[in-house]
């Protein structure tokens, strides 16, 4: 079930664009560290469940990741500290499991398949199953996934928390270059 009707999003016609060897973006967030931007505004989806039609296993699968991604989106992420750009598609039927945020957090910060959660967290699993994307620079991945809580309208004090809960598990239990 869809949080928000895409069509009704009068909003997208206000957002800045920008180009990348001759595409069009859209700009979703633009500060002096860092730009996210779009090919076209990710719609991203919950996923339902049905026990009469879906196997245990199944039900099990949609509640670790219940969310998805329905249409393919080219994504533009400028490093303007570092001077790089990355360039990745997602694909349509992406799955995530959304802000891994602890159950005795969920009254503080909010669910981790609320609305302002959503583009954050779906970049920032990106970064974390595709390292190589962002150059395995761990602190930029966490710092876009923040940045990208500020556009959100996610106040400065969860942005804070969220950021350092989620840099710490990173920097100590995740976040390995193994890859590289």
């Amino acid at each position: 079930m869809c949080d928000y009707n895409y069509s009704e999003l009068n909003f997208i016609s206000k957002l800045p664009t920008c180009f990348y060897r001759g595409k069009e973006y859209f700009v979703w967030q633009d500060d002096e560290f860092c730009r996210v931007a779009f090919s076209e505004i990710p719609r991203i989806e919950n996923k339902l469940i049905n026990t009469l039609a879906m196997t245990k296993d199944e039900i099990k699968a949609a509640k670790k990741k219940p969310l998805y991604v329905e249409n393919q989106v080219e994504v533009l992420v400028v490093d303007k500290k570092k001077k790089r750009n990355f360039v990745f598609t997602i694909k349509a039927g992406y799955d995530y499991d959304g802000a891994s945020i602890p159950r005795f957090f969920t009254r503080l910060i909010g669910s981790k398949e609320d609305v302002r959660f959503k583009v954050a967290s779906l970049i920032h699993d990106i970064f974390c199953e595709n390292k190589h994307y962002v150059d395995y620079d761990r602190y930029f991945a966490d710092k876009v996934f923040e940045r990208l809580l500020s556009v959100a309208d996610t106040c400065a004090f969860n942005r804070w928390l969220i950021f350092h809960s989620v840099d710490n598990y990173q920097k100590f239990c995740g976040w390995r270059n193994k890859e590289k």
